[in-house]
């Protein structure tokens, strides 16, 4: 593995940002590893170094911007391993990457249950859909970076899966935010790879086999019409799916869970919404007064429920 980049101290002022930002790298025992050979396939300049931005006053602790090198983090399952793999999707709207709110801290736990936790470092920024303000439309980037990331990571996984002592049958994906429009997007994207195979990892299948979506972004694009983003077409392939989401969101409207939960049970795809009064957004599992809190026993059980922890 390559050694992490050198720390960058910069000052940073307003919005309560906080001097001395440095790229992200996970706690000491855990091994990234770069998703690539070489260059990533449609890779562009980035403004900048890749960098930490932390923060004051928000649930976000860190915030990643610029990266131009994704890779994967893995935390082993803890206990009992039950062979089942959580790829794990940070939020922060294909501009910036929530790495613990929503990345480390939901390995953490899952791992903890006997899940291996893999914590996906996407491409960002302008990785996903971007918005039109005249067509209230999303219009996907040709290929979106952050999907060819999500599929070359479960690719890998597949392929490695008895060195990383996994099922791999049993490899799903939860995202948060955006990170939950590119759970749906790797949940109806994976017949094909939208970038050219370069080796034994991309004829993988890069299907999930489950998915949870937590305050998902980018499916509700059009405000005179309850349809559902083009660039998202459910089938009955598309798998098992939980979904998660406040109404009280002041982010997201609650419009994006809502129209990808219709169009899953229009395809017959099992899935399972949970909608609650209270909670806002970006509440990962940190604990709150609201029963939103208990969102994660509730996708555990529903793990049992669709086979994939056992019944």
């Amino acid at each position: 593995m390559k050694p992490f980049l050198p720390l960058l101290f910069v000052v940073l002022v307003g919005g309560g940002q906080v001097a001395g930002a440095q790229t992200w790298k996970p706690a000491p025992g855990y091994r990234q590893i770069p998703i690539w050979p070489g260059t990533p396939p449609d890779s562009k300049p980035m403004e900048g170094p890749e960098v930490n931005e932390l923060w004051k006053g928000t649930n976000i602790r860190g915030r990643v911007v610029n990266v131009s090198k994704p890779t994967l983090t893995i935390y082993p399952a803890k206990g009992k391993n039950t062979g089942v793999t959580m790829v794990v999707f940070p939020g922060g709207g294909y501009q910036m990457l929530a790495m613990d709110l929503e990345g480390s801290e939901i390995c953490d736990y899952f791992a903890a249950r006997g899940i291996t936790c893999v914590l996906l470092k996407y491409r960002v920024p302008d990785s996903g859909p971007t918005f039109n303000p005249k067509l209230k439309r999303g219009i996907n980037p040709k290929p979106p970076m952050a999907l060819e990331d999500a599929q070359r990571t479960i690719g890998l996984l597949r392929q490695h899966a008895k060195e990383w002592h996994i099922d791999p049958y049993k490899i799903g994906v939860i995202g948060f935010s955006a990170g939950g429009h590119l759970v749906a997007s790797i949940s109806n994207h994976f017949d094909r790879r939208i970038y050219p195979a370069i080796d034994a990892a991309d004829k993988q299948s890069c299907r999930p086999d489950f998915a949870i979506a937590l305050y998902p972004g980018h499916l509700w694009m059009d405000e005179r019409k309850f349809e559902l983003n083009r660039d998202i077409t459910v089938t009955r392939k598309t798998p098992p799916t939980f979904i998660a989401q406040a109404e009280d969101d002041p982010v997201d409207s609650i419009n994006h869970s809502l129209v990808y939960y219709i169009a899953l049970k229009k395809a017959g795809v099992p899935v399972e919404m949970h909608l609650y009064a209270h909670g806002g957004h970006a509440f990962g599992l940190r604990p709150t007064k609201f029963p939103i809190t208990r969102w994660p026993d509730l996708a555990m059980t529903w793990l049992h429920t669709i086979g994939i922890l056992g019944q």
